[in-house]
Order: structure tokens, then sequence, then C-alpha cells
């Protein structure tokens, strides 16, 4: 398919380009990794590569908002590292992902990311970029936020409602972090599962003795899922911060988004591949390594209208970016969990084949057009992450991160054939329209006709900046007027009542007032027992009863 040889220019030639706004036959020329030029009959220097493009998509690469390479988890780690992981989404079609540095609570959040940039750099095989997850809260982390902000490229921070005691931050923490991420200019991220819930739901599901996959769904269903939401945007719009809902596993945790942005919250939501094709249903198989395969935290649901759902809010616009959550334990470490669900380590499989399903489910159902395609797998993450024009586009000045795309064509997912290095695949056996047949990655063609020419380490890390445009512009202005204004009046300088109790002692005159929500105990003896009051002889059993203010009446509970 390619001819020539420099490595620094590149012909794109024949095919139809394929932006988030338009269509349009032309040719692309790269030079050192940029686009120089997008049109036709392109004069280009002698030596040039050539790939041929006839009759193919010529698109944006695509960004995987959401990955857990080599993450350390559950007491195990994910089996898809920086490099078997980067080099499956460069067959698939994605040339950049967005990982987390995710440490346990009391990590330094400057040490998680350098450990974590350790990682990936000998490693990726693209382009990439770091969330930082904020597991704890104090003064110190408030500080490495703003240096991650300053000097790290680090624009989101993610942090989680559920993984009580592990992961988890309450309300009054939330409500800090969101008020840091707003002043410093970057986007709060949320895992939204209301985690003291999920705590007592699986102890409530093992004490009857399921201890099966189908638990875990069954401790955390969607309204699990849409309450949390809800707080999470109702926090965030309180103190005016920006909020991006990853992995949207549900209807109704989605309605809740939807709703939030027509009242004019900034709120975006992310439904990932695995929610987009297929469903929770495969909690309920009989085989326990294929319903273990599927355990992801929020998990799919068992409604199997959800997918096609999810994916008509991302053609209507009410969902804008889509990721993967791709965090892979083979079998063994998934039966960690074998007599137990809350032990299966949490993840699925995605980098690979999320551009595949997306167009499989959504362009060749006619629910996506083609533009729609590549605004939700790319441009709408370069723009939502502060990256576009740099990624997300073909157009001069922009990375030359593209995929030659035949929508004709078609594959059968497997684990027996994926380059990723778990032994399972949710997908296993969809047939998907729409194969990867050359990935360019910074000008170079890393993927070609089913055989790779890309080295760990070639993939860069992509810094991005704060106060991105398409996020801030909204939230900046609303800021002018977002304090609430006390009314400026005249001090009060009438008579005070005073109530029983306070230092200035009360008239004679003065009435006794019940308090309205004072409770008394009346024990077997007679006695009247105020809260916080103890009886004047050894306590004996009692009944606990409402004082009505101005009645003798007493209703028992």
């Amino acid at each position: 398919m390619s001819v020539g040889a420099s490595h620094s220019r590149l012909l794109v030639k024949g095919g139809k380009v394929v932006n988030a706004d338009q269509s349009f036959e032309a040719d692309v020329y790269i030079e050192n990794g940029i686009i120089s030029q997008v049109g036709k009959n392109l004069s280009t220097p002698g030596g040039t590569k050539v790939v041929d493009a006839t009759g193919k998509l010529v698109m944006p690469g695509g960004i995987d908002t959401h990955t857990h390479m080599q993450l350390p988890f559950m007491g195990t780690f994910a089996v898809d590292d920086f490099y078997t992981g980067t080099k499956a989404a460069i067959s698939g079609g994605t040339t950049m992902i967005i990982d987390f540095v995710l440490d346990q609570k009391g990590v330094s959040l400057l040490e998680a990311y350098d450990k974590w940039k350790g990682w990936a750099d000998p490693k990726v095989c693209c382009d990439y970029s770091f969330h930082v997850a904020v597991t704890w809260w104090s003064p110190q982390v408030s500080e490495e936020l703003l240096e991650l902000v300053t000097n790290r490229g680090v624009n989101s921070f993610k942090m989680f409602m559920a993984y009580k005691d592990v992961f988890m931050l309450g309300d009054a923490d939330l409500y800090e972090v969101y008020k840091r991420c707003r002043d410093i200019g970057a986007l709060a991220m949320m895992h939204a599962e209301n985690g003291d819930v999920i705590a007592h739901e699986q102890k409530r599901m093992l004490d009857l003795g399921i201890t099966g996959p189908e638990g875990h769904e069954m401790c955390r269903p969607e309204d699990v899922e849409a309450e949390a939401t809800n707080r999470a945007v109702m926090i965030a719009n309180r103190v005016n911060c920006p909020m991006y809902i990853v992995h949207v596993m549900s209807k109704a945790s989605a309605d809740v988004i939807v709703e939030a942005r027509r009242r004019g919250n900034v709120v975006f939501g992310e439904p990932i591949a695995a929610g987009l094709g297929t469903d929770g249903t495969n909690y309920w198989h009989k085989c326990w390594r294929h319903a273990a395969g599927h355990v992801m935290g929020p998990p799919l649901r068992p409604d199997t209208t959800t997918p096609k759902y999810l994916m008509k809010l991302l053609a209507s616009g009410d969902m804008e970016c889509t990721g993967t959550d791709n965090c892979t334990f083979n079998g063994s470490q998934k039966a960690l969990g074998k007599d137990n669900f809350a032990k299966i380590p949490n993840g699925v499989n995605g980098v690979e084949d999320r551009m595949s399903v997306i167009w499989e489910k959504g362009v060749a159902s006619g629910i996506l057009d083609e533009n729609k395609f590549v605004a939700v797998t790319s441009t709408n993450a370069a723009k939502v992450f502060n990256i576009y024009p740099q990624k997300g586009v073909i157009a001069p000045g922009s990375d030359a991160d593209i995929i030659v795309w035949d929508p004709n064509a078609t594959r059968t997912i497997s684990a027996k054939t994926h380059h990723q290095a778990v032994d399972f695949n949710i997908f296993e056996g969809m047939v998907c329209h729409g194969v990867t047949v050359c990935t360019i990655s910074r000008g170079k063609v890393v993927y070609e006709d089913g055989k790779f020419t890309v080295s760990a380490g070639d993939g860069k890390y992509v810094p991005r900046k704060p106060f991105c445009k398409y996020v801030y512009n909204r939230i900046l202005k609303r800021q002018e007027t977002h304090d609430p204004k006390k009314v400026e009046r005249e001090p009060y300088t009438g008579p005070v009542h005073k109530i029983q109790g306070s230092t200035t002692s009360q008239s004679e005159e003065s009435p006794r007032v019940r308090n309205m929500h004072h409770t008394t105990s009346i024990n077997t003896s007679g006695q009247h027992i105020s809260n916080g009051q103890t009886p004047t002889s050894p306590p004996t059993p009692s009944t606990k009863v409402l004082a009505p203010p101005g009645g003798k009446s007493q209703i028992q509970f």
C-alpha cells in the first residue's frame, strides 16, 4: 500500500478526508510529523513516501479518554501495560490515550505522577497524556494540584464516590477539590456510584449466598449510579466547577447528565465501548469465567436497550466523548473472586476495539454519520481536554495522527486474534464493519495491512494547558456573578426574644417554649427523661415517643 522511503515526508493520496464538521476528497501531505497541506494536486518533494487511500476514509486518529494500563488494583496488576496496550490501540485506529495516575490514599500525587510516567515513557507506541486521581485531600494535595497543572501538563483530576476506604472521597472533600479545580482551571472528573450503599449491598448479597458475578451488578444497580451522578453534578454546580462523568453506564445516569445540560450546567458524559457494545445480561451467564470477564465498575446494565440509548445520546450531542476504561485482568486474576464477587478485579478490554465497535453499532446501524463518528472518537476529546487543533482534526499545522479506514471491510473480534495481552474479550464473536488498514502516528506509518512498524517508546507525553476555552468560557463568565450578594439594609434595633438557657435570664412572665424537635422517653416508672438527661433512679426499659407541642397524646414508633 505504501511506496517511497522518506520517514520525514508522507503523502496520503486518493482518499476522502473526514473531519467532525465535513468530508471532502483530498490528499494529505505530512512533513516532520505535522500536516503541511490538505488538498488536491499537491506538489510534494521527491522521495516522499505515498500511502494509497483510494476508496478509503482518511480520519483523525482516535483519542481514548479513559485507560488504565498496568494499573495496580485489588492486589494485582492489569496485564496490558503501556506497551501492549498502546500497540493494540494503534492496530484499532487509536493514536492517543489518556491514562490515569491512580495511587493509594496518602501517596504524594507528584510521586505517583513520576511513577506512572516512568512506566509509560519507555513503553508507549503512541502519544499519551495523564489524568491524575485525587484519592485523599489535604493542604499538601491542594498545592500538588497546582504544581501538576503548572509544570506537569495535567488539566483534569478524577475523584471517586465509590471504592469505600480505598479511593472514595466524602462530599465535604469533593466540595473542596471542586473549588480547587475551578481556581486552577482544571476539569473535575467523577466515578459516580454511591460507595456507602454499595458497601452495605455487597454484604447483603453475600449474606444471601449470592457470591457469583451477578451479585456485582445487583449490589450497584442503576439508581446507585444515578444518585451519585446527580450529587456530583449538583456539588460541582454549586461551586461553579466543570464536571466530567466518566464511564456513563446507565440510562438513569445519562438522563441526569442530559437534564443538567438542559439547565445550563457545564457537564460532560463519557460512554465507553463496553457500554455501547454489550450489556449486563452477561453477569448471569452459566460460565463463571465469562460472567467474571465482564465485571467492571459501574457494571454493564442488564437492560439490553441501554447501548443503543447511549449511542443515540452521542448522536444528539448530549454525550460528547468515548473511552474504554481499558483495565484488563486474565482469568487467573479474576479468579481471586471465585467465591466472592466483591474480590473479582474490576476491568474489561476495549482500547483495540473501540473504533470498530462504535462504527458498527453507530455508523453501520444508521445512528451516527461519519462526521459524528470522528467527533465522538477524536475531535470532542481533543476539545474537552485542550489539545485541539493539535489533535482531533486533519488540517495544516495539526499533528499527523491519521488513520486510513475501510468502511466496507469487516473483521470478527476475538481474544484469539486480538493484540492485547488479556486472555478474554467482551466483544468475542462480534462482526464489525469498519477496519483500520493504516495508522499514522506522529507522521510515521506504525501499522499497515496487519503489520506493525513501531517500537516501544515511539509515543510521547502530550502536556495539556489549563483553562480550556471549550470547557471554561462559560465558567469564567459565570464566576463574575456567581457569588451571592447580601442585601444592604439598616440593622435591626427592636426587641430580641430571650431563649431559655441563654446567658441572659428569662423573665418569669415569659412562657416556656417547647422545642419542636424535642423527644422524650417515659420509662416504666413514669419518669420523663429529656434528651441528654439520665433518670434519677436506675434505668428501666423505655418507649420512645414524640411529644407534640401543646398536646398530651403520645404517638409510639
